[in-house]
């Protein structure tokens, strides 16, 4: 593959670029192709020799010479044929590795940045689909179809009733493979955009299985999931009827051709203008001439497919760019700074926390709190830029989030998110966040920190079990406890921890606890959004949210103090209970 990889693995290099850097194996497949329709004269020639020469002759070895030479030359043609398959299937293979973490990245990236549709996972799909289409045989066709004015002035030379009846046949297909193309794009469209809101509904209802069985909702999620299945396969359906359908007439169409050409060549032996070999080999080329024609056709639903699926990719990464990595900055050590910061759900343009300022030094802990819906998850997303800042900055040591490097930054920070999601893999690869560098003793001291080394050590196989997609092995409180763990791997001096507590006993309550308190004495930040107040044991800072803002910020028990303070109990009046009383008795 090496000799066809693309010159370019920068992170930034497009689809474009990436199928620039193998214009060589390109060039290669163009030469394969050329030699191969040259080589494809070899069964019209053959049987010219055959009828022209060897039959009036009647020489066998004339005959045993031509068909060894026939038999070398379709040798060298299945030979080019071999090569070049094999070089379009590393042309995929090559767009594959230049642009696989490109598209992995931008997957990734897409909902904290787009509005996204579906299942989200619509780039992939389009990724394999442009991949699947380079490695078949629609790109042998379009390279075979160049060599179409050749093939008609060979039946020129034969004779030009031929080449006039292959230059008609050649615009009938001309025109069928034009309405194919016309036919196919829209509903090609469609069900690809049907495909992906199934998919993701299918996707929901298994992350939901448990809710739906408990709640017997299996009958009625069934029956939306037959509407949408049913909208898919109708626009399926008619993008295989009308590619079937043209390219049924399009074969049928090239065989009446063949036949035709048969007559005609019989015509012209008859009335002495042309040779009885003329009649199979105007046959024989006519139906090679057409040919790329019908297999153009034939491949046209997975070439509209794939320039849909490739121009969904070039959309998606122009939306996405890769930054250049910027100057690395040193490691934040000192406060959290949030300034005037203004932030909602990506691409909504919809404020949901408006007008936030704080400072948090290092050593502190923070607690949020407020009502639900107050903006307390909302902040933490801001905080750590996974929500755009619409106005205003966060900053870690006076630099600003987009300053740092992604990954860079993602060391200095540790998050618990309120629905925790682990990976397929071990223990300790979760918790290492699937570094490939990472140490046992730094695993085991993230666990420590969290409290669940010894849980984990009851586990079948300790730090290396297998916990499943999702974390399915663990229960909700283990799974949040391996979280926390993986939050705090590396000493990070940002910790933001979302309702921590929510699947947390006692035990974990105090685990919990202990954790924030040992990031405040390594001299990191913790910020905790809190429902329960028992997660703000360990906070010596209290923010509280409502409706989006700010209400109160300070120490823990001043913040507290004013608003768990209770209203002013108004003072019993029974004397003027009882006389309204007695008036309403009159």
């Amino acid at each position: 593959m090496s000799r066809f990889a693309a010159t370019s693995t920068s992170p930034n290099a497009d689809p474009a670029s990436a199928l620039r850097n193998c214009r060589t194996a390109f060039v290669g497949v163009g030469i394969a192709s050329a030699l191969v329709n040259i080589l494809y004269l070899t069964g019209s020639f053959f049987m010219l020799e055959v009828y022209d020469r060897v039959l009036p002759s009647r020489s066998i070895p004339s005959l045993v010479a031509l068909c060894l030479l026939a038999l070398l030359l379709y040798g060298f043609q299945g030979a080019f044929e071999l090569i070049r398959g094999r070089m379009l299937v590393r042309i995929a293979g090559a767009l594959d590795e230049t642009m696989s973490g490109r598209i992995y990245r931008a997957l990734v990236r897409a909902p904290l940045k787009l509005r996204m549709q579906g299942d989200g996972l619509q780039a992939l799909r389009d990724f394999d689909q442009v991949r699947s289409f380079l490695s078949g045989a629609g790109p042998a066709a379009l390279f075979d179809l160049p060599w179409l004015p050749f093939y008609i002035a060979i039946c020129f030379l034969f004779h030009p009733v031929i080449g006039l009846m292959t230059i008609g046949g050649g615009l009938i297909l001309t025109i069928l493979t034009y309405l194919t193309n016309r036919g196919t794009q829209a509903p090609a469209k469609k069900a690809a955009e049907a495909g992906g809101l199934r998919n993701a509904f299918a996707q929901a209802s298994q992350r939901n299985a448990e809710v739906v069985q408990a709640m017997g909702m299996a009958g009625r999620l069934a029956n939306l999931w037959e509407r949408r299945n049913a909208d898919y396969r109708e626009e399926n359906r008619r993008t295989s009827d009308i590619g079937n359908g043209y390219g049924a007439l399009s074969k049928v169409f090239r065989m009446a051709l063949q036949s035709g050409v048969l007559a005609a060549g019989a015509v012209l032996v008859i009335n002495g203008e042309a040779s009885p070999g003329i009649i199979i080999a105007g046959s024989i080329l006519t139906a090679r001439a057409l040919a790329p024609v019908e297999l153009a056709i034939g491949n046209w639903r997975g070439l509209v497919s794939a320039r849909q699926s490739w121009q969904r990719l070039k959309e998606l990464l122009n939306a996405l760019p890769e930054a250049d990595t910027p100057l690395a900055l040193p490691a934040p050590h000192e406060r959290l700074s949030v300034e005037g910061l203004a932030s909602g759900p990506p691409a909504a343009q919809r404020l949901i926390v408006t007008d936030v300022n704080f400072v948090v030094r290092a050593g502190s802990a923070l607690g949020v709190i407020g009502p639900s819906a107050s903006g307390k998850s909302s902040l933490a997303r801001a905080i750590l830029g996974i929500w755009p800042a619409y106005r205003g900055a966060v900053r870690l040591d006076g630099a600003a989030l987009d300053q740092w490097d992604s990954d860079a930054l993602g060391k200095h920070i540790g998050y618990l998110p309120q629905d925790v999601e682990l990976f397929a893999g071990t223990v300790a690869e979760n918790i290492c966040r699937f570094a490939e560098d990472a140490t046992s003793e730094a695993i085991v001291a993230a666990a420590k920190a969290a409290r669940v080394n010894e849980l984990i050590l009851r586990l079948p196989n300790g730090y290396d079990t297998e916990i499943g997609e999702g974390g399915t092995s663990l229960s909700a409180g283990q799974r949040q406890r391996v979280a926390l763990a993986r939050a705090l791997y590396g000493d990070p001096f940002l910790v933001v921890l979302d309702e921590p507590n929510s699947n947390l006993d006692a035990e974990g309550e105090q685990a919990l606890s202990a954790a924030i308190l040992n990031v405040r004495a390594r001299g990191g930040i913790a910020v905790v959004i809190a429902h329960r107040p028992s997660a703000l044991a360990s906070t010596d800072l209290v923010l509280m949210m409502n409706e989006g803002r700010v209400q109160a910020f300070g120490p823990k028990e001043e913040v507290l103090g004013k608003v768990l303070r209770p209203p002013q109990a108004e003072r019993p009046k029974p004397l003027k209970i009882v006389a309204e009383g007695q008036e309403a008795a009159k």
